[in-house]
């Protein structure tokens, strides 16, 4: 194993300095990964822009957080792998003690530990982590879709929060944003035997959309007040089941609560900035018995369940990889996710 890694080095607001920083060597029941790919996601380009996020890192750190690679080493007492096993760590681990845990609600969990770094030749993986929340990449699953497995696992938290079992079979779901949480909402709902209408401002996104499975598209304005143009497309303009925002977008939200018939439930999916709010049609949630929730990041059974979606060949998760680039590239596929010019990037380790 190499001595010294290539990091990116997040020291503020869209700033980033690559560095030459030593290998990490592994504690006791920890192990170093060799990152094989770290894909680009939206929240990555929050905490670039920025330069921090309140609850996972704080400047200047190493930052990435879904990651796929190799056992470059092991600490004393680590048994679950072996040295040059593929593996997909996730990026937080739960105490597995506290009240929240044991009801099965790990996302909540009062001392989630998260891990970022993946924008790095090696990461350093800390026991928790190595006991709770990694696991073996199946056979045949390529490691850039495999680093897909922690925004699929949010998104099949999601899913289950929609309690799509309550509406039955082929339910009708509309969708606010094709970015790539959103898509994987469209290729996961339709695997899944549901409906999707999916909008979006962008038409070579809602394009991928329907490669995954969208049922119908629409394109709509940026900002909201879309919600009667979206429930047209319902069957019978009644709308419908669910909604679904994946933008984070405030006046999104309100859309997404807008699309729904009386009955249906609104999943708050996409999160907005700190301090943010809507006014909310007390008279409709009441009236109509709508259910609505917040939704938040994933649990070590979604973890599990996504990558083994991900290996299925039939679940194209892979065309939301628009491109490849080292990390010394890492600003710059930041940036491509900026302009819009990639759904996500995958970073290469090259470890």
């Amino acid at each position: 194993m190499a001595r010294t890694m290539k990091g990116a080095m997040l020291l503020g607001p869209e700033e980033i300095e690559v560095r030459d920083l030593p290998v990490p060597e592994p504690d006791d029941g920890e192990i170093i990964l060799a990152v094989e790919a770290a894909t680009t996601c939206g929240t990555d380009v929050k905490v670039f822009k920025r330069g921090g996020h309140p609850r996972m890192l704080k400047v200047p750190t190493l930052f990435g957080h879904e990651m796929a690679g190799r056992v470059a080493a092991r600490g004393k007492g680590v048994t679950k792998f072996t040295e040059g096993a593929p593996v997909v760590v996730a990026n937080s681990a739960p105490c597995g003690e506290c009240d929240y845990c044991k009801r099965g609600r790990e996302n909540l969990c009062t001392d989630l530990q998260y891990l970022n770094g993946a924008f790095a030749e090696y990461v350093r993986v800390p026991a928790r982590f190595v006991d709770r929340n990694t696991y073996k990449i199946p056979v045949g699953l390529e490691f850039g879709k495999a680093a897909l497995t922690e925004p699929l696992a949010c998104v099949l938290h999601g899913m289950d929060a929609c309690e799509l079992d309550k509406y039955g079979p082929g339910t009708e779901v509309v969708l606010f944003g094709a970015g790539p949480i959103g898509l994987l909402f469209v290729g996961a709902l339709a695997r899944a035997g549901h409906k999707v209408i999916l909008a979006d401002p962008n038409p070579p996104r809602l394009a991928v959309g329907k490669e995954l499975g969208a049922w119908k598209t629409v394109q709509i304005e940026r900002g909201g007040g879309q919600a009667e143009k979206v429930k047209a497309m319902t069957s019978g303009g009644d709308g419908a089941w669910v909604g679904v925002d994946a933008s984070g977008v405030p006046e999104v939200w309100l859309d997404a609560i807008s699309v729904v018939r009386p009955g249906g439930l609104v999943n708050l999916f996409g999160g907005c900035a700190p301090g943010t709010s809507i006014p909310l049609d007390t008279h409709a949630v009441h009236y109509s018995e709508l259910t609505i929730k917040g939704v938040y990041h994933h649990r070590p059974d979604t973890i599990r369940r996504a990558l083994e979606m991900l290996a299925n060949p039939a679940f194209r998760a892979d065309l939301l990889l628009s491109a490849e680039m080292p990390v010394a590239e890492t600003e710059a596929a930041l940036r491509a996710m900026i302009a819009k010019d990639a759904l996500k990037v995958v970073i290469r380790g090259g470890a």
